[in-house]
């Protein structure tokens, strides 16, 4: 049997960055993309996010797939989120999304990052954000 950790830093965007996830109601969607992970062997550790996006961090098993991880959470997720009427706006996912890995001594400093999303996105707006990870990451720069 292999053993591996590999932890992921996902990040990813409503369409067109509308601030569809409502305050009263994105914990709910939270608190449902963990239990949704749980029932597909996808062991999301923490997950919070702001009115327009959402991060993950979360710990690959042998079989997983970044890009099939990223699709299972988000697109169960905005099916759930629909079906129960959870936002007042149709909730969809861009495409596109962050990945990064990130070393077992970083796991606190990431949790941290992601548990204070709401206090953090009242100095800094998503797009600041998403330069600085585009920047920091060596991603190639795309505005939007």
């Amino acid at each position: 049997m292999p053993y591996i950790k590999i932890w992921i830093h996902f990040v990813w965007a409503t369409k067109n960055r509308e601030p569809v996830l409502e305050k009263e109601s994105r914990q709910q969607l939270f608190g449902h993309i963990k239990e949704n992970g749980k029932i597909k062997n996808i062991h999301v550790d923490f997950v919070n996010g702001h009115i327009d996006h959402v991060h993950a961090l979360v710990s690959l098993h042998t079989e997983q797939t970044i890009a099939k991880v990223a699709q299972m959470l988000k697109g169960e997720s905005a099916y759930w989120a629909n079906r129960n009427n959870l936002f007042q706006k149709t909730l969809v996912w861009q495409d596109e999304y962050f990945a990064v890995s990130v070393s077992e001594s970083g796991i606190n400093k990431v949790r941290e990052y992601i548990k204070h999303q709401e206090e953090h996105h009242r100095k800094k707006s998503f797009q600041e954000e998403y330069d600085e990870f585009m920047e920091k990451y060596g991603f190639e720069i795309m505005k939007g």
